[in-house]
Parts: structure tokens; C-alpha cells; sequence
């Protein structure tokens, strides 16, 4: 069975833009579309009185009938799935993705983990997942381009793939993007730091050239400003469909499971952010 893309929704406005966003997803990469409303533990449920319990089971079942409608009138040829599993969100969302393409989450809900983008639920699915995450907060089309972030690293060069993927699918131009800044005043170009330049766009052109090839229908851009890599990546999020990020890059401690420059995205990207990890 192929993987399906795997959507968490809440009845809320931005976990409608998500699941807008996976049925368009699932239906270009031809694959199911598995809908995951997380439902409050059985506890939860037990502990309240019966008409509180059924006023709270018949919302479930009624965001759960609402998404599917959604999705199947959007793409009536769309194969749609639902689950309303019960427990912790990061845990179900977790296990989800062992089994999916791609998870995708709404970066704001009415509750679960829709509303705790920058806490610890949305932060574990987005470091831990086994697969691609999604983090939609704006939904922008018409821009026809995919952004990619690159510095060389193995989650860089795992983004650039799946950027590759998304804008050959879209038939979308990819904007490189490889962010550095040189050590001394921006005031003063020595011919040291024009070397340095020339010598980040050389590897740039290094990273891309065996997706090129493989992709020769993509048209590439390619970038390397001279500026922090939230910056530049933030403003170029503001002219693109999709922006793809590696969970982390080539600085920081390679414990933590997320990297600064993918954390501070999730707040400022201007579009759909994907966060992209190797495969083991």
C-alpha cells in the first residue's frame, strides 16, 4: 500500500488550511490522504458527566465528517481515510508518521497540538518524525516557486531533494537558496571576502548539480546572499508556494533535534514550511 500524506485537524480555521493543503499534496504525489482528528484520552471522557461525554463525541465525529467532505469534494477521485485515535497528540502524531509520506499539522488549531506550534508538541513532531512535516500557517498559491534552504549538510542535501520533488510536481522554478555571512563590516568588500563569495555560489552549484540532473524539467535559481540564513530565507518565503528546510544544518550542537534556523522559521516563514531529516 503506498504511504498516504497524514493530516492532523481540529475544527479549527488553520487546521483547514493543512488539510487544504495535504488533499492537494496527497493528489499530486498520487497517494491516500489519511485524515487523524486526536481525540482527549479515555480518561478525559470518563471523568465527565454523560451529556458533557456526548456533546464532546458528537464535535469529534463532526470535525471528522467535515474534513472528509472537505477533501473528497475538493478531489472526488481522492482515496480519503480517517482515524480518531485517543492519547498524547505528539505520541499519535508520531506513530503516524512511521507509516506516512508526509505528516502535515496547521500551525494554529482551538486545541491539541494545532495550537502549540512553537511548544513541545508541534517541537517534537517536527524533530522526531520519521517523515517530512509540514507546517502550514499561510496558504499561498500562484507563486509557482519552491524555496530551498542549503548549507551542505546531510539534512541540507535530504531538503534539496525533496524541494526537487515538490517543484518538479508543481511545475514550480526552485530557488536555491545558500545564506552565509562574511566576518569582517559589511561597509568593507576585501578581494578576500569576494573570493569567499564566489566560493559559497561554486558550492552551491556543487550541492545542486546530481539533482539537476535528475530533474532536468526544473528550472533553478540559484542564491547565496551575503546575510543571515532566517533573513534571507524568511523574505523569500514571502514569493513561493513552499519553503524547504533540513531539521537542522552544519552549526549548533548536534543533539538538539531541531536546529535554530529550521525553530525560527516555524514563526516567520510566509508559507508552508516543509522540515526535512535523512532517512536511516
Amino acid at each position: 500500500m503506498t504511504d498516504p500524506i497524514a493530516v492532523g485537524v481540529d475544527g479549527s480555521g488553520r487546521s483547514l488550511r493543512a488539510l487544504i493543503w495535504a488533499a492537494h499534496e496527497a493528489t499530486l504525489r498520487r497517494c491516500p490522504l489519511r485524515i487523524i482528528h486526536v481525540l482527549p484520552s479515555t480518561h478525559s471522557y470518563a471523568t465527565t458527566d454523560g451529556g458533557r461525554a456526548w456533546e464532546a463525541n458528537s464535535r469529534d465525529q463532526r470535525v471528522m465528517a467535515e474534513a472528509t467532505a472537505i477533501a473528497q469534494e475538493a478531489h472526488p477521485d481522492l482515496e480519503v481515510t480517517s482515524a480518531l485515535p485517543s492519547g498524547s497528540p505528539a505520541a499519535v502524531l508520531l506513530t503516524e508518521a512511521q507509516h506516512a509520506r508526509t505528516v502535515v499539522l496547521g500551525a494554529k488549531g482551538m486545541g491539541g497540538f494545532g495550537s502549540l506550534l512553537l511548544g513541545s508538541v508541534a517541537l517534537q513532531v517536527v524533530g522526531h518524525a520519521a517523515c517530512p512535516v509540514v507546517i502550514v500557517n499561510h496558504v499561498t498559491t500562484g507563486h509557482g516557486r519552491v524555496v530551498v534552504g542549503t548549507d551542505g549538510s546531510a539534512h541540507a542535501q535530504a531538503a534539496l531533494a525533496y524541494a526537487f520533488e515538490e517543484a518538479s510536481l508543481r511545475g514550480a522554478q526552485l530557488q536555491a537558496v545558500h545564506a552565509w555571512s562574511h566576518p569582517g563590516p559589511h561597509a568593507y568588500v576585501s578581494a578576500a571576502q569576494d573570493t569567499m563569495a564566489k566560493e559559497h555560489v561554486q558550492a552551491l552549484e556543487e550541492w545542486l548539480a546530481p539533482l539537476r540532473a535528475e530533474h532536468p524539467d526544473v528550472e533553478v535559481v540559484e542564491q547565496a546572499p551575503d546575510e543571515p540564513p532566517v533573513i534571507a530565507l524568511a523574505r523569500a518565503s514571502d514569493r513561493a508556494d513552499l519553503l524547504v528546510v533540513g531539521s537542522r544544518g552544519l552549526g549548533g550542537f548536534h543533539g538538539l533535534a531541531l536546529g535554530s534556523v529550521s525553530h525560527q522559521l516555524l514563526q516567520f516563514s510566509q508559507c508552508p514550511l516543509a522540515v526535512i531529516r535523512p532517512q536511516v
